[in-house]
């Protein structure tokens, strides 16, 4: 990081992130190397998955941010020195691509975690090029050893072919790669869930022979170098995430490369437009386990939290006052998909007692969401109460809306939309690579939707276990509402995953959706009786008693144009007995969508309408003339 070669280390240190795909197992890791080092006390109460500290993290199952521990190790590995490694646990979707690029900023070797039955996913693929590229040292982890479909060796070589690989692949761009480290990796066979590893390679489908995770802290000291410096050095400390806490403000979390960080010292803060400014540092804070805890002072390697500058933001640098050296920014992948997020302009807008409604309180959530999140950008639109959100992929920017909507704002969310790029006065759209796994009796069926999504396929392997692999090379826009309509035609058991890969010109129109929609042609509630005279003309959403207003879309057409329907309408009441009395039993139930399958769900003209209790589809035109009249004016245009 600094010209002056680096002369003094710090064997008592060690940083490392954990990167793997999806469902890898990296979560478990980091608790069986917490737990294995005496971290919690003995009378605490630990879940598991300790690190997923967020609700939508428990309930989805996946990692959305990038979060640090330390484990103090005092194991034989470490010859009687106490080690505190710091771990970094980062998420294993491409959408959060950013958190995985800001982790690999803080530390100086990377575990690769890989399944041992699914094997190197794509999303391996994405943080191991990241990983090479910053040329850190890589540990390999084949997690999962005690799975019935376990198959190590072929796991191994693959992922041996992917270091090459990439390896070959970055041998331009980074011209002093060594190679010869590359594929000297050391390779770990562990199981987490159980707290196991060893050097010794298991039977397929056992447990590892050795009973704790001794073997990967020997390979973390062995292999990853401990922090090095300049003794003589100015003080270097990067920003490489953000935080708040309800007592002290922002925090800023920092790496320090050089010099020593000290509670209550003031330093000068090299801002992102290039001016700097001196500020106090009022609290410094180390990590321990899970907790923060005031310290006196750091020094370089450490990860630290100081609280005290208002405004610092993710890729400044913390420095001398006398003599400042800020590092240079953290770059991030550019955003793919934008969506417009707006405030509800629905006629049931504001029902919920409490919600946030305002164009204002909206605005500053979004800028708020900014300062600790590098994935993504906001940018302004035509209309002063709707901002378009730029991110990395359409889960990344559901998950935005969901935290929004259970911290109740109401909000208008439109269709996800590709970010296009003008290469030689051409329109280029951003193209994704998908490795699909299916087994082998759905491969026509996937080859047909991903045909009509405007994907080629690249390659495609059959290994005889009944299963194939096949890659893609598909628009990003092809991308939106994949996911429901490839689990439907695979009945759940097909495995897909994409990375981002380059752009491409303009591929033409994508056909998302066949089928229209019913639309509501009054305001009113949802009686049984309009239900069940209706319900051969396609699916519903809503249910009897609901509440529905003009152009809301209440179900999906069994045809391809959109029709509007009177859902409201109530039986006549005579005085005669009817044979055919309101019946619920033939009444088949609607169909829920969450908030991903609805923003999947509905076309360039409607939007969804998400409130803290309900999430509604609706026509962005609500009036019906006014569509028809919108409609025609279109047509004339094209």
């Amino acid at each position: 990081m600094s010209e002056t070669s680096s002369t003094a280390t710090r064997s008592d240190l060690r940083n490392v992130a954990i990167v793997a795909h999806v469902d890898h197992g990296k979560t478990t890791i980091v608790d069986a190397m917490l737990k294995q080092t005496h971290a919690f006390s003995d009378h605490a109460d630990v879940e598991d998955r300790v690190m997923d500290s967020g609700d939508l993290e428990r309930e989805k199952g996946i990692t959305i941010l990038a979060k640090n521990t330390t484990v103090t190790y005092a194991g034989p590995a470490s010859h009687g020195e106490k080690v505190t490694i710091n771990v970094i646990d980062t998420p294993g979707h491409a959408d959060f691509g950013g958190e995985v690029e800001r982790g690999l900023s803080m530390v100086d070797g990377v575990v690769l975690l890989v399944d041992a039955s699914e094997g190197p996913l794509p999303q391996t693929r994405f943080v191991l090029r990241k990983a090479l590229a910053a040329k850190l040292p890589v540990i390999l982890v084949v997690n999962k050893v005690d799975r019935p479909d376990a198959r190590i060796d072929e796991v191994v070589s693959e992922s041996m072919d992917l270091l090459l690989g990439l390896a070959s692949d970055l041998a331009d761009e980074v011209p002093d790669l060594d190679l010869d480290a590359v594929l000297d990796v050391p390779v770990v066979y562990a199981s987490g869930k159980a707290g196991r590893a060893s050097m010794e390679q298991p039977a397929d489908g056992a447990l590892p022979e050795n009973e704790d995770l001794e073997p990967l802290f020997q390979a973390i000291l062995e292999h990853v170098p401990a922090p090095t410096y300049d003794p003589d050095g100015v003080l270097q400390a990067h920003v490489t995430n953000l935080d708040s806490s309800p007592f002290l403000g922002r925090l800023a979390l920092l790496r320090i490369f050089h010099g020593t960080l000290r509670k209550g010292q003031t330093v000068a803060w090299a801002r992102q437009d290039g001016q700097i400014k001196n500020v106090r540092i009022s609290e410094l804070l180390k990590t321990q386990a899970l907790d923060r805890v005031p310290a006196e002072e750091a020094g370089p390697g450490d990860i630290v939290a100081v609280a005290g500058i208002e405004d610092i933001t993710i890729g400044e640098t913390l420095t001398d006052p006398e003599n400042p050296k800020p590092l240079p920014l953290i770059t991030v992948d550019d955003p793919a998909i934008s969506m417009t997020i707006g405030i509800n302009t629905s006629p049931l807008a504001g029902r919920v007692k409490g919600a946030k409604v305002t164009a204002r309180q909206v605005k500053d959530r979004l800028d708020k969401e900014l300062i600790g999140n590098v994935s993504i950008k906001v940018l302004p639109t035509q209309r002063p109460d709707a901002w378009e959100v730029q991110g990395r992929g359409e889960l990344a920017l559901a998950i935005l809306v969901e935290q929004m909507r259970r911290e109740g704002f109401e909000l208008t969310a439109g269709k996800p939309q590709v970010v296009t790029k003008t290469i030689d006065g051409k329109v280029h759209e951003p193209i994704e690579y998908m490795i699909i796994d299916v087994p082998d009796e759905f491969m026509g069926a996937v080859t047909q939707l991903m045909a009509a999504r405007k994907g080629r396929m690249e390659t495609m392997t059959n290994n005889g276990t009944g299963w194939v692999r096949m890659e893609f090379r598909v628009p990003a826009r092809g991308l939106i509402g994949f996911r429901t309509q490839f689990l439907t035609e695979t009945r759940g058991a097909g495995i897909s995953s994409s990375y981002a890969d380059g752009y491409e010109p303009w591929a033409g129109d994508i056909e998302y959706r066949t089928n229209g929609s019913l639309i509501a042609d009054r305001a009113g509630v949802v009686t049984p009786y309009a239900m069940i005279n209706l319900q051969e003309r396609g699916t519903f959403f809503v249910e009897p008693t609901s509440e529905v207003y003009e152009g809301m879309i209440v179900g999906e057409n069994s045809r391809a144009d959109d029709m509007e329907v009177n859902i409201t309408k109530e039986k006549k009441l005579t005085n005669m007995r009817s044979s055919t009395a309101d019946t619920f039993e033939n009444l088949t139930p609607p169909k829920k969508l969450t908030l991903e399958e609805s923003l999947e769900f509905a076309r360039e003209d409607e939007c969804v309408e998400i409130t803290p209790e309900a999430i509604r589809i609706r026509k962005v035109i609500l009036d019906s003339h006014d569509r028809v009249r919108a409609f025609r004016a279109r047509t004339r245009a094209n």
